[in-house]
Order: structure tokens, then C-alpha cells, then sequence
């Protein structure tokens, strides 16, 4: 049963059971912060004139705002802040948070036509059904917005990364507690003949860090289209996020691999250094600059290394969620995958990797690899 339904039938039993002309459920609009007629039995037109109303204003914005119970015994036009309540000829009002684990998710509110004084027990009936009315829109939500994020996602990191020419990659992604988040990476040829390769890290969880992830990844690409070096594309992208979304932050590391591919060109912005294994040698971390993150430049200066890539050279990139863990310091995760790291096939690689820093735990936070190798021949 999706949302509305469930609502409705709610709202049916409610207005038997209180005798009441009408019954509204509204929901909250966080971004916006505004409550939203969403179902409604006797006054329908609530909801097909798009009705809403702002917290803290009107009957419904008090209710949401004082996150109680409200109840008006003689409605007056000053007390409302849709007329659409006026005119239906509403003289008494009770209304009730929907509160889900302490959070508003909305507010529940029923009239009559005739002035009415109503019962505790009837406060107390009205918050019970709000109850279950939080607890299954809350659910209804979650699990849409997991499902919505989850196809994002899956649309927005690609799950076998382009073949490169002089290049073999293997990627993995494991969603952590959110299910999805905004861990990306991304592989993609450039007019240049060259290969740009991207890991990143959007700060938060669930859809709001996939949507921006999303655009990110989109800006990122355009940018490398109007340059060659690294450190360049992330200032402009660091500039256009501050600019336009100033309360997004994320890491970001961006290389561009030669059209050879003898060198690696590569910008960080706040990521985590590189793990490079050459065959023959240990695999050790890059030795490069990390500049600040993406959304916090301040038009800081940025810088781009490069490294030399020989034959069977392995190059791989991740995000915090393979290397962090509470009870250790992340340079000690850091170490443990440079162990677990060598000049091999990318899928192998990638394999020993997750064994070994991943294993059977349990999923806190997002995870993404990406393991590149020179190829031999």
C-alpha cells in the first residue's frame, strides 16, 4: 500500500470514529519548511488546490511549530491560514504533530462544522493514529528514498568502467548503512586521446549525498573538457559549488592518464592519497599535495603531480570507507592496503583488497575502488 492510500484509510476510520466533517493529513516539506495537504476526506479540495501552509503560521503551522496537541473550540478567519477552512465553514479545529522518533514528519488535524469542545480522550485517540500515521509515512518514505537513490546511484557510478586503451581497471562499490551515499568514481575517455579518472566522496548519506554526487560528477566531466590539468578543472568546480551550493562539501582526487599511458597527471582536493604498486617494488602511497575540499577552496591555490606509470603498474584509488575504522587510526588502514596492494591483475587486486581490509564487517560507511594497470603490453 503506498503512502496516500494508507493515509486515506486512516483518515476514513478517524472521521468515524470522531464524528468529525473533516480530515487532513499534511506532510513536511523540510527544504522548503512548509506542511503540504497531501490527503484529505471532506474537504478534498485541500489537496487538489495544492494547499500549504509554512510552519509557524496559521492552525497547522502552530501545531508543527509548538509539536502538540492544538485545539481551536471557535475558529476565526485571523486563526487559520488557509481560507479553504473558512469557507468549507469549519467552526472547531483539533490538530496534532506527526512525529516520527522526534522528528516532524507532519500534522494531522480534523474539523466539524459546529462548534465543539473536544475530549482528552479524543486528543488522545487523534495523537494515537498520528502515531501510526508518522511511523508508516516515515517507513513509506524511507524505503522509496532508498529505492530512488539506489537507482541513481546505480545510473550514476558505472558498474564495469569504460575499457581504456593501455589500461585495464576493475572497480567495486558497497553501499554502507545508507544504502547509498555519495561515493562515486568515474572513467572517461577525453577528446585528447587522453583518460580522466575520478574518486570522490560527497559529505553525507542517503539520497540528498547521491543527488549532489550526481551533479558533481556531471560538472566535473564538463570541466575536463576545457582543460588538461587537474588541479584547474577541481578549482572550478570548487568555485561553482561554493558559489551555487554553498553547503555542499566533498573530497575529490582527479587524474588524467596520458594517451601512452607513460605519466599520470593528478589533483587532490582533501581525498586520500593513491596507492601506486610498481612491479618489482612495494606498493607505497603517492607522494603528492592534498589541497582543501571541494566547496571550502576560498580560491586557494591547487596543485597537480605527476607520477611516471610503467608497464604493469597498478594505481589505486578509494574512498574512506575501506581505510577508516573507529577503534584504529586511518594511516593504519592505510598501511594495511598498501599490504594488501601489488603490481597484479586489477580484478585480483581489487579481490585482495576487500578481503582484507573488508572481510565479513559490517557496513558502516561507503566504499569505492577502483584499481587501474598499465597493461604489459
Amino acid at each position: 500500500m503506498d503512502v496516500d492510500k494508507f493515509l486515506d484509510t486512516l483518515l476514513e476510520r478517524v472521521q468515524q470514529v470522531l464524528d468529525v466533517d473533516t480530515a487532513v493529513v499534511l506532510l513536511l516539506d523540510r527544504q522548503a519548511q512548509y506542511l503540504v495537504a497531501t490527503v484529505a476526506r471532506g474537504i478534498e479540495e485541500e489537496v487538489a488546490q495544492a494547499s500549504h501552509v509554512p510552519v509557524g503560521e496559521g492552525f497547522a503551522g502552530r501545531v508543527a511549530a509548538e509539536r502538540r496537541p492544538v485545539s481551536l473550540p471557535h475558529v476565526t478567519a485571523d486563526e487559520v491560514y488557509n481560507p479553504l477552512l473558512v469557507q468549507r465553514g469549519l467552526r472547531s479545529l483539533l490538530g496534532v504533530p506527526l512525529l516520527a522518533s522526534g522528528t516532524l514528519v507532519g500534522v494531522l488535524h480534523v474539523g466539524t462544522v459546529r462548534e465543539r469542545r473536544f475530549t482528552s480522550e479524543e486528543v488522545e485517540f487523534l495523537q494515537l493514529a498520528a502515531g501510526q500515521a508518522a511511523m508508516a509515512v516515515q517507513s513509506l518514505h524511507n524505503r522509496a528514498e532508498r529505492a530512488g537513490a539506489r537507482e541513481l546511484q546505480r545510473s550514476l557510478v558505472p558498474s564495469v568502467p569504460s575499457s581504456v586503451p593501455g589500461i585495464e581497471v576493475s572497480a567495486r562499490y558497497r553501499p554502507g548503512k545508507a544504502d547509498v551515499g555519495g561515493d562515486w568514481y568515474d572513467v572517461f575517455a577525453l577528446p585528447s586521446g587522453e583518460t580522466g579518472v575520478v574518486m570522490g566522496d560527497v559529505v553525507g548519506h542517503g539520497l540528498p549525498a547521491a543527488v549532489v554526487m550526481g551533479r558533481m560528477r556531471s560538472v566535473l566531466r564538463a570541466y575536463s573538457l576545457d582543460s588538461d590539468d587537474p588541479a584547474e578543472v577541481l578549482g572550478k568546480l570548487d568555485r561553482k559549488f561554493r558559489h551555487f551550493e554553498p553547503e555542499v562539501t566533498a573530497t575529490a582526487l582527479y587524474a588524467v592518464c596520458d594517451a601512452t599511458p607513460d605519466r599520470v597527471r593528478l589533483s587532490s582536493a582533501g581525498h586520500l592519497p593513491p596507492i601506486l604498486a610498481v612491479p618489482g617494488r612495494s606498493a607505497q602511497t603517492v607522494d603528492m599535495k592534498s589541497d582543501v575540499l571541494i566547496g571550502l577552496g576560498e580560491d586557494v591555490a591547487r596543485h597537480t603531480a605527476v607520477i611516471d606509470f610503467p608497464p604493469g603498474a597498478v594505481l589505486c584509488l578509494y574512498t574512506d570507507g575501506l581505510v577508516e575504522r573507529r577503534d584504529s587510526e586511518i594511516d593504519s588502514g592505510i598501511s594495511r592496503l598498501c599490504d594488501s596492494v601489488y603490481a597484479g591483475p586489477p580484478e585480483a587486486v581489487g579481490a585482495a583488497v576487500m578481503s582484507a581490509l573488508v572481510g565479513r564487517l559490517p557496513a558502516e560507511d561507503d566504499v569505492a575502488l577502483l584499481v587501474l594497470r598499465r597493461s604489459l603490453s
